[in-house]
């Protein structure tokens, strides 16, 4: 072999090497690092200041008295949705909070004002002092597909202020439309977004994301198969953005959520006994037993006597049940209702709007 052929190979050897070490660099950059590249600048840690009061008992005269106020200290997450600073996160992060602070990627932290808050969605909205923030792009989540590619970003387990970066966590999106109705605590939580990818206590508030680098969600709570587990067991959930945007709009024009409305009518359960006296056929809905005077509900038409038995085609056998119904919806003053009732042997369709509530002095 002649000193030129082994150059040559050697030539050829050196081109494929380097091919191969750029094929191999460039595999490293995916859809995912892409889209956490994107969103990651407009991740927020956010740090909550409020204080707790610790009690003593008296054992001489058998009661709790305050003995010590002392400052305590959380966290959670957020995202960035506007260049002039704008902050979503959820309600329970900020809850009672005294002061906020957000911490953005690099270290740089930013006294935050509370615009806003609202304990039914578990959604708040946070204003940053300054400008030209990064910012994260909105997607459309009711676009969203069973099994695509989705980043749950945040400051899990405060790991934010080790690296003062976001952590990310890889998943799929595992279901959408998880309805809960409304809980205990008053929230609601209805058309949640069900993810694997790993949530966990402080990601609360931050960014789930897709492949495009677009917020789809809000990570708001993990399923916990006991109460001392406080990771993740693979099942979390968020609140749909396009969810969130109605509320966070509403926040930043007028810093509350007025869910105050009127339809009209008084209403009563159909006991057995209401139900052999009028001779119905079923003993389940509420009868109307008042409409008052110019209201919505007799602008729809409805009479006293009328029978109620769904609301939004969803059973109506208590008088609550409507207004956990208006709730769970997230209707307003303004929103239509569907009504089916039963009025003299026939089943027909009403539709109600519902009116501004007006408080009786």
């Amino acid at each position: 072999m002649t000193n030129s052929h082994k150059i040559a190979i050697s030539i050829c050897f050196l081109f494929i090497a380097k091919c191969s070490s750029n094929d191999i660099g460039n595999s490293r950059h995916t859809a995912i690092t892409r889209a956490i590249e994107k969103v990651g600048p407009a991740v927020a840690s956010i740090n909550v200041e409020h204080q707790m009061e610790s009690l003593s008992y008296d054992p001489f005269f058998g009661f709790m008295f305050p003995k010590e106020i002392y400052p305590m200290h959380t966290s959670g997450s957020g995202v960035i949705i506007s260049p002039d600073g704008f902050v979503i996160t959820n309600h329970h992060v900020i809850e009672k909070a005294q002061k906020v602070t957000v911490t953005l990627p690099g270290g740089d932290e930013f006294k935050a004002d509370i615009i806003g808050s609202d304990e039914t969605s578990d959604l708040a909205l946070l204003k940053l002092y300054g400008n030209d923030f990064p910012y994260a792009k909105l997607a459309n989540s009711d676009e969203l597909l069973i099994g695509e590619w989705v980043i749950a970003l945040g400051n899990p387990f405060e790991l934010f202020t080790v690296s003062n970066n976001p952590s990310a966590s890889l998943g799929i999106i595992s279901a959408t439309n998880m309805d809960f109705g409304l809980q205990k605590s008053g929230k609601v939580f209805q058309d949640m977004i069900q993810t694997d990818a790993a949530i966990n206590p402080g990601n609360s508030g931050g960014p789930l994301v897709n492949s495009l680098g677009e917020v789809i969600g809000i990570n708001t709570f993990i399923f916990k198969d006991n109460d001392t587990n406080r990771g993740s067991t693979g099942i979390g959930f968020a609140i749909p953005i396009n969810n969130a945007k109605r509320i966070v709009e509403e926040l930043r024009v007028t810093g509350e959520i007025d869910r105050g409305y009127s339809t009209g009518m008084v209403v009563q359960t159909i006991t057995r006994s209401i139900s052999r006296y009028l001779d119905l056929p079923f003993a389940k809905g509420v009868i109307i037993v008042e409409v008052a005077k110019n209201s919505q509900a007799e602008r729809a038409g409805l009479e006293p006597g009328d029978i109620i038995l769904t609301a939004n085609e969803k059973n109506v056998n208590r008088p609550r049940d409507i207004r956990t119904i208006i709730l769970e919806d997230d209707l307003r003053s303004g929103d239509e209702i569907s009504l089916r009732i039963f009025r003299d042997g026939k089943y027909k369709n009403f539709r109600i709007t519902l009116g501004k509530y007006k408080l009786v002095k």
